[in-house]
């Protein structure tokens, strides 16, 4: 997943707040204390997506306090607003602040990117649940994290021929019409999309919308019409995603909407309404965290969290805070450390196995690109796309 940072947000003062950790000490000595930060989006018209990943961060740490551990964990909420304008402003705080030693995110690739300075200046690994854009582990390329950029995503390169596979699917003679918001996620994915697209269907029309407020996008919603389309596919994020397809069912529209992972959150279906986002076409890196926890790891993360239904990335977010807390566990407890660790180590995956990352900070294994299709306003994981 990333964001667009070409979007104008206010910026406000950086805001860090710091969360309370079950901690377990005895009498024979002292506990150590580390400090992992999460960085996302908290605030704002992306900020379900960060409020999903960071539960589950918090239910990692959970997990690992209930081992009793020598090291104890402390994690920072650093909000970016999924915005890159955002992230340059709140990164060199953390980057500065002595104590963290890993982070957890950014959630976006355009927030990641405009990171990247203040941490790679200060030596501060990053693993990412969901920034996806192909160049930010392209070696050479002037968005590159190397060497501090790490991911358990797979990136938009496996996930753009997917979401036209997806989009296309069981659909007579598709006639795509397709959409992109103008964020270096849509004009990304859009791209790694369209070779698939067009051996797959007959384009039929295309064109860029720009969010705006109240998103009314009926003027595009006619053109899809007029062009006598049967599948469109948007490439951009959640709330616009909502309007869209929402401007597209009132005008009219009965075919496919499909789109990919900047719009599996809640706030997708809240903004399209229930009957608008019915059916639509969802493509996601990873297995939903409810599809594979036990009844006890559920009831844990909602004890852990106050969240009754885990939502997207949660799964990802768990095995990237496991990676940084497989190196404290090894005792690994500076930056230099971790680093050398997350670029070596081998680490558990939530759906079962293990993973590492290859040197430029993607995994070796990327997980398989999963189907969801919204079904009574949820978002359910069908099979791989």
């Amino acid at each position: 997943m990333n964001k667009n940072t070409k979007s104008v947000l206010a910026v406000v003062a950086a805001s860090v707040l710091a969360l309370g950790t079950v901690s377990v000490t005895t009498a024979s000595a002292a506990v150590k204390e580390v400090t992992l930060a999460f960085q996302g989006p908290l605030s704002g018209g992306a900020a379900q997506a960060g409020k999903d990943e960071v539960a589950g961060a918090i239910y990692a740490i959970a997990e690992y306090d209930k081992t009793n551990p020598k090291v104890k964990v402390k994690l920072i909420q650093v909000d970016d607003q999924g915005n890159g304008t955002q992230a340059a402003i709140v990164s060199p705080g953390v980057a500065q602040n002595k104590k963290v030693i890993g982070l957890i995110g950014s959630a976006y690739s355009g927030a990641s990117e405009n990171s990247f300075p203040s941490y790679k200046a200060a030596g501060l690994t990053m693993v990412s649940p969901s920034a996806s854009r192909v160049t930010l582990s392209k070696p050479g390329a002037p968005d590159s994290g190397f060497p501090i950029f790490h991911r358990v995503v797979p990136k938009d390169s496996l996930q753009g021929p997917a979401l036209a596979r997806l989009a296309v699917k069981g659909v007579t003679a598709p006639l795509t019409y397709y959409v992109d918001d103008q964020s270096p996620y849509g004009e990304g994915l859009r791209d790694e999309a369209l070779s698939t697209l067009k051996k797959l269907s007959t384009i039929v029309g295309k064109d860029s919308l720009l969010p705006v407020a109240g998103g009314d996008y009926s003027a595009i919603a006619a053109k899809v019409k007029a062009a006598k389309a049967n599948v469109v596919v948007y490439y951009g994020y959640d709330i616009d995603a909502g309007a869209f397809v929402k401007s597209l069912r009132d005008a009219g529209y009965t075919g496919v909407f499909a789109t990919g992972d900047g719009a599996a959150t809640s706030s997708f279906i809240t903004t399209a309404g229930k009957k608008a986002a019915q059916d639509a076409r969802i493509t996601q890196g990873e297995v939903p965290f409810d599809n594979i926890a036990t009844d006890a790891q559920k009831a844990a993360f909602t004890k852990a969290t106050g969240v009754k239904v885990a939502g997207g990335y949660v799964t990802n977010t768990i095995n990237a805070t496991n990676v940084f807390l497989t190196c404290i566990k090894a005792g690994k407890l500076t930056r230099p450390a971790i680093q050398n660790c997350v670029t070596s180590g081998t680490f558990p995956d939530f759906a079962g196995g293990t993973f590492q990352f290859n040197r430029y900070g993607d995994t070796k294994d990327p997980a398989p690109i999963g189907a969801f299709y919204v079904v009574d306003g949820a978002i359910t994981y069908k099979h791989i796309a």
